[in-house]
């Protein structure tokens, strides 16, 4: 797989939804897209939360996944219609107590440094947002059943079944394709 593409995907409508989705193929194979510093501020960058970030250390990516599990759960719960777990209601609030990045405005536009911490805070607090806002009843879970992204569907009709067709609409309606096409006669002369 090759990670740096793999890595960047921004699909789910949301940064919160995206960050739980960090942690892919939850029922299978359990792919871990922070697996280093590197990559935790990588993805606060490319998600657009913030335009920098002061280096991230080991003990950064612990908190990081403890509030992105939070996030899942508590997305879970809502899709499903199920109350909330306590601690990962403590979870995200915690975290989204903490001082959010400032914007500054400078000559060239919006600039907006961040630690780590403040920058997990901005995540915690669109997962609030999101949880307590008019976007619940559009939360969808992917239609792969190796993927476990949900994501919010403003489609038409609201008939979207993947969280992105590049990364995995795409691959579905191939491999049913190719079965359709294994279970089809030949035709007869």
């Amino acid at each position: 797989m090759n990670l740096d593409s793999a890595f960047h995907v921004f699909v789910c409508g949301n940064p919160a939804l995206d960050f739980a989705a960090t942690l892919r193929a939850r029922r299978s194979v359990r792919f871990e897209m922070f697996a280093t510093p590197d990559r935790l501020n990588a993805w606060y960058v490319e998600s657009g939360i913030v335009d920098a970030v002061s280096p991230a250390r080991e003990a950064d990516v612990e908190p990081a996944t403890t509030v992105r599990e939070a996030i899942y759960q508590l997305v879970t719960a809502r899709r499903l219609g199920e109350a909330y777990d306590g601690a990962a209601l403590t979870v995200v609030n915690n975290a989204a107590r903490k001082p959010p990045a400032v914007p500054q405005l400078t000559p060239s536009g919006r600039w907006t440094q961040a630690t780590p911490e403040e920058a997990l805070s901005m995540v915690a607090r669109h997962a609030i947002e999101l949880l307590s806002g008019p976007d619940v009843p559009l939360l969808k879970e992917c239609g792969n059943p190796e993927c476990t992204r949900t994501y919010i569907d403003r489609s038409r009709g609201a008939r979207r079944q993947w969280c992105g067709m590049e990364s995995c609409g795409n691959k579905i309606k191939a491999a049913a394709y190719r079965a359709r096409k294994k279970t089809t006669p030949a035709a007869a002369h």
